[in-house]
C-alpha cells in the first residue's frame, strides 16, 4: 500500500475513534501515525486502542507508528467557595499558599515553586489565556496582581506563566507512570510536554533509552530562546500551537512556527505541526478555507507531518478530517511551486559521511530520474539523513527491525518496509530492486539509487552509494 504523498498525517484516537472499524477507516483515509493522548482516558482505554492499531497494522502489512503524548506539568488554581468568581478588569486579585477556598479577592495557588520565580511586572494567564493578570508584587506567600483582562474564573482552571522559566520537572509523577505503561505497550514515540530547556530531556532520555523515539513539544516561549539546542537533543519535534498560542501573542505564533521548522530541517529532525488545523471539522463535515490554507502552508514549508487532535479524537467527522488532510497534502505536493520552495529551502549537508552520502543520493537520483531512493538502515539514521535532503523520488526505507520501520512512518517521504538483513553489496542491490518492484515503486528497467552503511547491520555507518537498474 503506497501513500502517493510525502508529508504524513497524525490522527489522535479518542472516544470517537475507539473501535476497529473506525481506526481501519482512519488508516485507509490516510493516517500514518496514531496518537494516544495521556491527558485523557485510562490506561485500559489506551491499551485497547493500541491493540486495535496493531491489528490494523497486521491486516494492512504496513508499519504504523504510535505516539504516546505525556500530559506534563499542569498548573492550576485551587477551588472557589462558590465554584467560580467574576474577576473585574482593574481590580486586584491575589494568588496565595492558603488552602482555603477562594473568593473574588484571592485563590490558592497550590504550586509552591511558582512563588520562587514570579516577579513584579510579569504576566499570569488563566484559563487558556482568557484572563490576564499583571503581577504587582510577590512576598513569597502571596502574589498580588491587577486584572488586565477580566472574566469568569472557575475551580482549578489552568495557569500559564509566559515570562519565567519554571523550576518544575517535565515529567510529573503521573507522567512517570504513564511513560512506563506506554513503553511496556510498545509505543514508538514518546512526546514530552512543556519542555523549556535541553536539560529537561535528560531524565526522559535515560528512562526511555532506545525503546522509543523522544519527541519534544514546543509550547513555552522560553524554549524558543534555546531552540537549536533543544532540537538537537530531541529525536523529533511537535509545534504545539495550543499552549504556545496562549503564552505568545497570536501574531508571533506563525513566525515561531517557521523558526522551529527551519531548525528541524537544519538538524534533520522530523517535525509535526499540531493544534487547530481543521478544528471546525469537530462539528462540520468540511473545514474553513482558512484552515485548509493553514494545513497547506505547513506542507509548503516542508513539515514532516500535520496532526489532528479533537477533530479525530472526539469530533463528529474523524474519517472525513483525515481524508481532507490527505487531499490538501496531495494538492500541495502536485503544485510545481511546492518543489521550488523545497529546493529554495534546501539545507547544505552537514560534515558527516552520512550526510555527504545522502546529499549525493539526492543529486544522483535526480540526475538519473530514479523512481526511488532506497535506504538500508538498522537504526533509521540513513533514512532520516535522506529525508533531510527532501529528494524528488520517494524514499524506500528497508530495515530488518520492525521498531525502526514503525518509527520512520512519521518521517517525510519515507515508505517504510521490513526485510531481512543483507550480507553483501550484490545481495543488497538484488533485494532493493526486488522490494522496489514488490512495493509498487519500480518496473523492469527502472533506475534506483541506493544508500547503505558497511559493515551491514551497524548503526550510523552510512558510507555507500550505488546505482542500479531493476
Amino acid at each position: 500500500m503506497i501513500r502517493l504523498r510525502k508529508a504524513k498525517i497524525v490522527a489522535t484516537l479518542g472516544p470517537a475513534t475507539s473501535d476497529l472499524e473506525t481506526i481501519t477507516q482512519l488508516f485507509h483515509a490516510g493516517a500514518d501515525v496514531f496518537r494516544l493522548n495521556f491527558s485523557h482516558g485510562s490506561h485500559e482505554d489506551h491499551r485497547r486502542r493500541y491493540e486495535l492499531v496493531r491489528e490494523v497494522e497486521r491486516a494492512s502489512g504496513r508499519p504504523i507508528s504510535i505516539l504516546a503524548d505525556m500530559q506534563g506539568p499542569k498548573l492550576r488554581v485551587g477551588p472557589f467557595a462558590e465554584g467560580k468568581v467574576m474577576l473585574v478588569t482593574g481590580a486586584e486579585f491575589a494568588l496565595d499558599r492558603n488552602p482555603a477556598d477562594g473568593d473574588v479577592n484571592r485563590v490558592c495557588l497550590p504550586h509552591p515553586e511558582l512563588f520562587d520565580v514570579v516577579a513584579a511586572g510579569q504576566s499570569l494567564l488563566l484559563d487558556d489565556g482568557k484572563l490576564r493578570l499583571e503581577v504587582l508584587d510577590n512576598d513569597g506567600e502571596r502574589i498580588r496582581t491587577r486584572v488586565l483582562h477580566g472574566g469568569t474564573l472557575s475551580d482549578r482552571k489552568g495557569v500559564n506563566v509566559p515570562d519565567a522559566i519554571l523550576p518544575i520537572p517535565v515529567l510529573t509523577q503521573k507522567d512517570l507512570i504513564d511513560l512506563e505503561f506506554a513503553l511496556s505497550l510498545g509505543a514508538d514515540w514518546i512526546a514530552l510536554s512543556f519542555v523549556q530547556r535541553p536539560e529537561d530531556l535528560i531524565d526522559a532520555r535515560e528512562l526511555i533509552g532506545a525503546r522509543a523515539g523522544l519527541m519534544v513539544k514546543l509550547e513555552k516561549p522560553a524554549a524558543l530562546d534555546r531552540l537549536d539546542e533543544i532540537v538537537n537533543a530531541a529525536d523529533a519535534v511537535m509545534v504545539a500551537r495550543g499552549d504556545l498560542g496562549v503564552e505568545l501573542p497570536p501574531e508571533r505564533v506563525p513566525g515561531a512556527q517557521k523558526r522551529i521548522l527551519r531548525s528541524c530541517r537544519s538538524h534533520g529532525k522530523p517535525v509535526i505541526i499540531a493544534t487547530q488545523m481543521l478544528e471546525s471539522m469537530i462539528s462540520a463535515p468540511v473545514p474553513t478555507r482558512a484552515e485548509a490554507s493553514d494545513v497547506a502552508t505547513a506542507i509548503y514549508d516542508g513539515a514532516d507531518a500535520v496532526m489532528l487532535s479533537a477533530e479525530s479524537a472526539s469530533g463528529g467527522f474523524p474519517v472525513q478530517a483525515v481524508a481532507m488532510m490527505e487531499r490538501i497534502i496531495k494538492e500541495v505536493e502536485h503544485d510545481p511551486l511546492y518543489r521550488s520552495l523545497l529546493d529554495a529551502q534546501h539545507e547544505l549537508p552537514l560534515g558527516t559521511p552520512g550526510d555527504a552520502i545522502c546529499a549525493a543520493l539526492r543529486d544522483v537520483a535526480q540526475t538519473i530520474a530514479a523512481v526511488a531512493t532506497v535506504t538500508y538502515t538498522t537504526s533509521g539514521h540513513t533514512s532520516l539523513r535522506a529525508a533531510r535532503q527532501r529528494p524528488v523520488a520517494p524514499i524506500l526505507s528497508i530495515t530488518p527491525k520492525l521498531s525502526t520501520a514503525r518509527r520512520l512512518a512519521l518521517v517525510w517521504g519515507v515508505h517504510s518496509t521490513v526485510s531481512p538483513d543483507v550480507e553483501s553489496v550484490d545481495e543488497m542491490v538484488s533485494a532493493a530492486c526486488s522490494i522496489a518492484v514488490r512495493q509498487g515503486f519500480a518496473n523492469s528497467g527502472d533506475p534506483v539509487a541506493i544508500a547503505a552503511g558497511m559493515p551491514f547491520g551497524e548503526s550510523g555507518t552510512t558510507n555507500l552509494l550505488r546505482i542500479a537498474r531493476v
